[in-house]
């Protein structure tokens, strides 16, 4: 099955998903979009109005503010994959809770098992918790690991910009830095790579 064919089957279990209370409410499920080949997967909290109402994630303000930020790092929405903790919007925007978000795990974890990404980026806490539990996002964003052969980077979410302004430069300046992250990437699973290529040729003698 191809990653566009097994996107599609988790889309289409999401819009008839009855695992929690949050469908009751939502016009729309908004199981993500994007690459299905991507090598950065952006994990955001929840749906909002926007994204309710077009069954497509981040579209509302921070949605644009998204699309600015990845133009910053040479990206469009077409090159990554963006997606949410939950995938039905909390009444009245509230948080989603812990329960909601349990319920939805398993569809993020297969479409990361899908795509594969080589990056990470969690948009603001709830995505952040996923990774980095116990983590302030004002004491490690920006700042990558190494988890489960792949990079995460915690990051604000856009919508923190736009309702306080003072983040934008920090926001920016953490989006900058991907590219830069894809390279480091490559360069260690290059060295990876001749590290095993190595270890293989002296098993032979």
């Amino acid at each position: 099955m191809s990653n566009v064919e097994a996107l599609q089957d988790i889309r289409e279990e999401v819009a008839v998903c009855t695992r929690c209370e949050l469908y009751r409410g939502a016009e729309n499920a908004v199981p993500g979009e994007g690459n299905p080949e991507a090598r950065i997967l952006l994990i955001g909290e929840a749906p909002g109005f926007h994204e309710d109402t077009s069954g497509k994630p981040f579209v509302g303000n921070s949605g644009k503010f998204l699309t600015e930020l990845l133009a910053r790092a040479g990206l469009t929405r077409e090159d990554v994959f963006i997606t949410n903790v939950v995938k039905h919007r909390p009444p009245g925007n509230r948080d989603p809770l812990p329960d909601e978000i349990m319920a939805c795990a398993h569809f993020l974890d297969r479409q990361i098992s899908i795509i594969d990404p080589d990056v990470i980026v969690t948009l603001g806490r709830f995505s952040l918790a996923r990774y980095f539990p116990g983590e302030r996002i004002s004491k490690i964003h920006g700042q990558p690991r190494e988890i489960d052969g792949r990079f995460v980077v915690p990051m604000y979410h856009p919508a923190a910009a736009l309702h306080n302004g003072s983040l934008r430069p920090e926001i920016e300046a953490d989006f900058a830095k991907l590219p830069r992250l894809l390279a480091e990437f490559d360069k260690a699973r290059e060295a990876n790579e001749t590290k095993r290529r190595k270890s293989t040729q002296q098993s032979l003698f």
